[in-house]
């Protein structure tokens, strides 16, 4: 059974930080490209970070510099270091595991809130 847990959403002020973390199992991680998505209220998920099997990383433009991606294929865990936190941030965020040839999935999200 595929499982994908994300933790440590909260509520932060403007220009805090927050660390998510994404627990998989049920996956061969290592082969896995893992991603970051976020959707707001009214608004489409968008892509936030992605961070591919071999460790290349690509991020949306509005998080670049801010956002750090990262990967630990021992833990089957990824991670997003969000830092100078904005109130457009705040969404839903959720994870993705994506392999090819084989079906993607996907965590229930953790809700992120940044107050001004």
């Amino acid at each position: 059974q595929v499982q994908l847990v994300e933790s440590g959403g909260g509520l932060v002020q403007a220009g805090g930080s927050l660390r998510l973390s994404c627990a998989a199992s049920g996956i061969t991680f290592r082969f896995s490209h893992m991603s970051w998505f976020r959707q707001a209220p009214g608004k489409q998920r968008e892509l936030v970070a992605i961070i591919t099997s071999y460790g290349s990383t690509n991020y949306v433009d509005s998080v670049k510099g801010r956002f750090t991606i990262s990967r630990d294929n021992a833990k089957n865990t990824v991670s997003l270091q969000m830092n100078g936190l904005k109130p457009e941030d705040t969404a839903v965020y959720y994870c993705k595991a994506a392999r090819p040839g084989f079906q993607d999935y996907w965590g229930q999200g953790t809700q992120v809130t940044v107050s001004s």
